[in-house]
């Protein structure tokens, strides 16, 4: 089995014990990277030199006796809307084609504090303003989205090309790729982790957070990315937890709230039936199932889109003045509507947010976590990004895969994505735990348990299998 197959604590415990070398996991990495990445560009930019420097680094503070941790020697992904210092980072778009940050993001610069080795930057719909990233392909089938805006990076992660990629979460943009492309995804607590660094799409919305192959992967690359940052007023200053001590302690006992409303409405039957088997594993697991109505359900998405909208539009203002033939239509339309957005609609909006928070709150009184689909479906065609109903309406693939991810943004509750199945025709589905504010160990618990009771947790997307031959 080639290094870039195994899981990564089994690569960490390898590197750790000196049986293999940094080096020879960076080779691994760009040979898997080499094979696929004509059918999936799921990199805007490559960084091989880079990562064999890092590896051979690396390598020597091992051999010295300066082993930094589990993430030491890995290879890692991370999305285009995050600057690192000295290579381009242009959030897949013309407005950013030259743009090279003399600084690294927060979160980039922990991750190398702890040693990861760069592959390269991550495709990203363009400023993260949707959800199928169409520069890339899905792993499970090239034709098909890898959905967004994180979608490079969850290609990235489901074809085996890197262990971790990061991605940034605003309506979705983690947990629907990680969804899609069967990976897992971590959009933590809103606050848990800095944001500096990081190109906004709006800015009381977004996330950051880790896609990878297991939950145990992302609970170690969260616990390196988080902390308060006094650069970054939204994050809070709470103590990081260990996310990794307790993730085994099982489900027993847990009460796993079921929605009734909401994420049951506009679901593809095979995804909504992943969801219900999911649910029937924690219960065999000795975790209670109690059904919840998801409260102010009908405000949801209007609220998201009347705060995302106009905040993204004041992120680009200048450009959109200046330069606005730099986006693409789509992104442009999107930033002209959200300029003729009244302010009083986005005031309104804030104030509606806050008794959508105050009511999940209020739902989180009689349930450890809320568990449901990530999406609404598979992976869309690329050349055909819309969804056809039974009855007959047809949804495009943004808003439809946004809409059960969405209420995690509005709330800044912490969700887990974990691979929960396949389609008839072999294409990923996810569902999603969410919880309460700060409690991603407990999530992670959750969706630890579901991966060692499933056989669709890690897999490495076998249409691209033979690659490398």
């Amino acid at each position: 089995m080639e290094l870039y197959e195994l899981p990564l604590i089994e690569v960490a415990a390898k590197i750790q014990a000196k049986e293999v070398s940094p080096v020879e996991v960076a080779q691994s990495s760009l040979a898997r990277l080499e094979a696929t990445e004509p059918m999936l560009t799921a990199f805007v930019t490559t960084t091989p030199e880079r990562a064999l420097e890092q590896a051979k680094i690396a390598e020597k503070e091992i051999a010295d006796g300066h082993y930094r941790g589990p993430l030491h020697g890995i290879p890692l992904g991370v999305k285009d809307l995050y600057d690192t210092a000295g290579i381009k980072t242009t959030s897949s778009s013309a407005q950013r084609a030259d743009h090279v940050p003399g600084a690294d993001a927060a979160s980039v610069a922990k991750l190398f504090d702890a040693g990861m080795t760069l592959i390269g930057k991550t495709h990203t719909h363009e400023f993260a303003y949707g959800a199928t990233t169409p520069t890339s392909g899905n792993p499970w089938a090239p034709d098909r989205t890898p959905g967004g805006s994180s979608g490079g990076s969850g290609a990235a992660v489901g074809a085996g090309v890197v262990h971790v990629a990061l991605g940034s979460d605003t309506g979705g943009s983690i947990r629907i790729p990680a969804a899609l492309c069967g990976t897992v995804g971590l959009k933590p607590t809103f606050g848990r982790a800095s944001r500096v660094g990081v190109a906004s799409l709006s800015w009381s919305l977004d996330h950051v957070g880790p896609l990878s192959r297991n939950v145990i992967d992302s609970a170690l690359v969260m616990m390196a990315m988080s902390g308060y940052d006094r650069r970054d007023p939204a994050t809070v200053d709470v103590p990081v937890p260990d996310m990794v001590a307790g993730i085994g302690a099982g489900v027993a006992g847990k009460k796993i709230g079921i929605p009734t409303n909401f994420y049951t409405e506009h679901v593809e039957p095979e995804a909504a039936a992943a969801a219900q088997t999911a649910a029937a594993i924690l219960e065999s697991l000795g975790a209670e199932l109690v059904e919840v109505t998801i409260p102010l359900a009908e405000h949801i998405i209007a609220t998201e889109w009347a705060i995302m909208m106009p905040e993204a539009t004041a992120y680009h203002q200048d450009c959109l003045r200046d330069s606005p033939e730099k986006f693409t239509d789509e992104v442009r339309t999107l930033l002209e509507t959200g300029a003729a957005e009244l302010a009083t609609d986005y005031i309104n909006a804030l104030r509606l947010r806050t008794q959508i928070q105050a009511a999940w709150k209020e739902m989180f009184t009689g349930i450890d976590v809320l568990l449901a689909p990530t999406v609404v479906g598979a992976a869309t065609l690329r050349s055909d990004p819309f969804i056809t109903w039974p009855d007959g309406s047809v949804e495009a693939s943004t808003p439809a895969y946004v809409r059960l991810s969405a209420p995690a943004n509005i709330t800044g509750l912490p969700s887990l994505s974990v691979p929960a199945g396949f389609t008839d025709a072999g294409l990923p589905l996810g569902v999603q735990i969410l919880g309460k504010p700060f409690a991603e160990p407990e999530i992670l618990q959750v969706g630890y348990a579901l991966e060692q009771n499933s056989d669709v947790v890690g897999k490495i997307a076998p249409v691209l299998a033979g690659a490398a031959q």
